[in-house]
């Protein structure tokens, strides 16, 4: 039978047939990678689960066997965001509507440098908004849920406090939601011909006034009774699997977070908390009123300075990566982002704050990451709980340092790795510190100065970082 398929003229040594008869059989090669099965043993091969050696043998590729250890080789492979913002921002206000800024981005960067301009207390209540913002789950509320959860004495109770909880994330977020259903619907009217895209249009249009009422079920039953099917006819007639297809998956997502995020569901999960006799007691005071004013009140709804930083620096990466600016911006831009994501990472133990500051005419882009249950070797050898905390500082005129604070009870201990132009200094700045240590109610254990020979990793002072590595993980 002729091979209709194959080249008129093979190539000679390169007949597939001839090749593959000539392969040998050898069953005791460590080469060859045999095909997982977990209901039997397996013989031998080149596949390896300890996962640190093909890290730095990747070459950059991405990690498909596990979420964490991608979490980790991009961890690595982050540039430093304090160094990245100040590429971005080192110039004064009449230096950045420069070459490769757009109006728009140059509009977003000079309010986010205005915000910068602080003295001590503001630099404080910037702090402390970025700590308030960054944490959903706080007030008495959620700590008396946290007490439930940890003396839960069944399953079921646990169960539906966590199902209270992913839906008053939903129902914190329906804002963002709404966003991001109006953003998928009008790339999937782009990626499709005229005829459907105009059509799906419409959908959008009416889409947007529900969410302009707060007509949440209007919405929900727009998308799911004209959309969806809409969706699926088209999909069926055209066999389109590419882009449109593609953000109807990320719809999907987000139409039933909108859905789970509603009033309704939410006082629902309430009501069935309130039902237990161990929550009764406390819960049972809360009537739907009180709870809604309760949660709408959450330090996390309020807005705040550092909240308002981060939207102008968003807003203004969105339009660079859309295109609004040249190579080199978007590329500072990406690495921002990248180093964010990361840094907010569900696997990041530790919690991460950004301060870029402008003090006495001089800028500061500081990164600060805090475990307050980090552990140190006490008296006798054992381990003691402690409060570790990383700086970061790109401090303007003087360059890098790396900051390293340990603090039990009231004892500190203190390393600063410093520029080489500041080292001749050491010995001030040390005897300066442990001053400051000393007036705010402190005990300097030990303060050190030094040059610093490299920056410190996050995970040489967080080694904690890597107890991910003990659970199970799939990347589907």
């Amino acid at each position: 039978m002729p091979d209709l398929l194959g080249a008129a003229n093979p190539v000679p040594g390169y007949d597939s047939s001839i090749t593959n008869r000539n392969i040998p059989v050898s069953p005791d090669n460590t080469q060859i990678q045999n095909i997982p099965d977990p209901s039997r043993v397996v013989g031998p091969d080149g596949r390896t689960e300890q996962q640190d050696s093909s890290l730095s043998n990747s070459g950059g590729k991405v990690r498909y066997d596990s979420n964490f250890q991608t979490f980790l080789q991009q961890l690595r492979q982050t540039p430093d965001l304090a160094q990245s913002l100040a590429r971005l921002l080192q110039g004064r206000e009449g230096t950045v509507v420069t070459s490769g800024l757009s109006e728009g981005i140059a509009s977003e960067l000079s309010q986010a440098l205005e915000m910068m301009k602080m003295d001590q207390q503001q630099l404080l209540d910037f702090l402390s908004g970025q700590m308030k913002a960054g944490t959903r789950f706080s007030g008495a509320l959620f700590a008396l849920l946290r007490n439930a959860y940890a003396r839960a004495a069944s399953d079921g109770v646990r169960s539906d406090i966590l199902q209270f909880l992913k839906s008053y994330s939903d129902y914190s977020s329906s804002a963002h939601i709404e966003g991001n259903l109006l953003r998928n619907l009008a790339g999937m009217a782009d990626a499709m011909p005229a005829s459907w895209g105009d059509k799906l249009r419409e959908m959008l249009a009416q889409l947007q006034n529900s969410i302009a009422a707060g007509d949440r079920q209007g919405g929900l039953a727009l998308l799911q009774q004209k959309v969806f099917p809409f969706m699926s006819a088209y999909v069926g007639q055209t066999h389109d699997l590419g882009t449109a297809r593609g953000l109807l998956t990320l719809l999907t997502l987000d139409v039933a977070r909108y859905e789970n995020g509603s009033e309704e569901r939410l006082l629902e999960f309430f009501h069935q908390l309130r039902g237990y006799g161990t929550l009764k007691g406390t819960l049972g005071k809360l009537d739907d009123k009180t709870l809604l004013n309760l949660l709408h009140s959450s330090q996390f709804t309020q807005t705040s300075a550092a909240n308002q930083f981060a939207d102008h620096l968003a807003s203004a990466a969105a339009m660079a990566l859309r295109g609004e600016g040249n190579a080199e911006i978007q590329q500072i831009f990406r690495q921002l982002v990248s180093a964010m994501l990361i840094n907010e990472s569900v696997y990041m133990p530790v919690s991460h704050f950004l301060i870029p500051i402008e003090m006495n005419d001089r800028k500061l882009f500081s990164e600060l990451w805090v475990d307050p249950d980090a552990e140190k070797e006490g008296r006798g050898g054992q381990s003691e709980k402690c409060l570790k905390l990383l700086f970061k500082l790109d401090v303007q005129a003087l360059g890098l340092f790396d900051i390293i604070l340990m603090s039990q009870n009231q004892e500190v201990d203190l390393r600063v790795s410093c520029p080489e132009g500041v080292a001749p200094f050491s010995r001030q700045i040390e005897q300066a510190l442990a001053q400051i240590l000393s007036q705010n109610g402190l005990k300097p254990t030990s303060v050190s100065v030094r040059k610093m020979e490299r920056p410190v990793t996050l995970t040489e002072v967080f080694p904690k970082i890597f107890e991910g590595k003990n659970s199970v993980n799939v990347k589907v």
